[in-house]
């Protein structure tokens, strides 16, 4: 598989795309974003897979986000997700609320070809009264009633993701973080970045084989050292807790955040590319 450089990555996410993004205890592809910002990406719906965090504040803030599906936005011990809370009081920003099980359910009707999954646990739940794409029938299987929840499959159009490595053949490794396969077999293209290159088929390691997603389901790669910078990721770096606390301080005004945005994304491109 071809490498691509991180800007033609973003070329690939088209305005208005569905785009799943990881939480950020997982693998999320932070340059990448940075690069969609830079191309001035608009109107995206966004995907917490199943949760959302710094990707998508900053997603929101530089104005790339019309809409959101997760079960929570938060920066973790940085405290709220200030651009994502300013984007809902002033109404340009529709929220869609979940739960992090009905998320998972619905990817995995996707992944496996049907058009719902049913999921038990949301009954009871005041998210039915706001969802009317969840349908609540009785099991017809069971001898009286027995309400169960309906939810409808769900493919996002592109799925994002940063890794440890791939290999010349498009299969990209992700370790612990299987639920990762899951979002690239529900997703119609997936784009990942990856901290480096292997010189051998990841699938044809048995100590690395179990948590490798398969070329077939990943439509480009690119190279970005550090790529999920200022989060962790898994065993290669820890998260710049320093950087989140700056982030979220300066977040919280119009014009903090523009000056993040101009250090952190757009000053920081001009230096690379220098």
């Amino acid at each position: 598989m071809p490498l691509v450089s991180v800007e033609e990555l973003a070329d690939l996410v088209p305005d208005g795309a569905l785009v799943a993004l990881p939480p950020d205890n997982s693998l999320v592809p932070n340059a990448l974003v940075r690069a969609l910002i830079r191309a001035g990406r608009r109107a995206l719906r966004l995907l917490g897979v199943p949760v959302s965090g710094y990707a998508t504040d900053l997603l929101i803030g530089a104005g790339c986000v019309a809409a959101l599906e997760s079960s929570g936005v938060t920066l973790g011990e940085a405290g709220v997700a200030p651009r994502f809370l300013a984007a809902l009081k002033r109404g340009t920003l529709a929220m869609t609320d979940a739960t992090c099980p009905a998320i998972h359910t619905m990817l995995q009707a996707a992944e496996k070809g049907v058009p719902f999954m049913p999921l038990r646990g949301i009954l009871g739940s005041d998210l039915l009264a706001h969802r009317p794409d969840w349908k609540v029938i009785n099991n017809p299987f069971a001898p009286g009633a027995d309400p169960i929840v309906l939810l409808p499959a769900l493919a996002p159009d592109v799925a994002i993701f940063h890794a440890m490595m791939a290999d010349d053949d498009g299969n990209v490794h992700v370790g612990r973080r299987h639920e990762l396969a899951t979002v690239a077999h529900a997703a119609r293209r997936s784009l990942v970045t990856v901290e480096r290159m292997s010189p051998r088929n990841l699938l044809e390691d048995e100590h690395l084989a179990a948590g490798t997603i398969a070329a077939v389901y990943v439509e480009a790669i690119a190279i970005a050292e550090r790529g999920a910078w200022p989060l962790a990721l898994l065993d290669e770096y820890a998260v710049d807790s320093a950087h989140l606390a700056e982030y979220a301080r300066l977040a919280r005004s119009d014009a903090g955040f523009g000056a993040y945005l101009d250090r952190h994304v757009f000053e920081a491109a001009r230096r690379s590319f220098a």
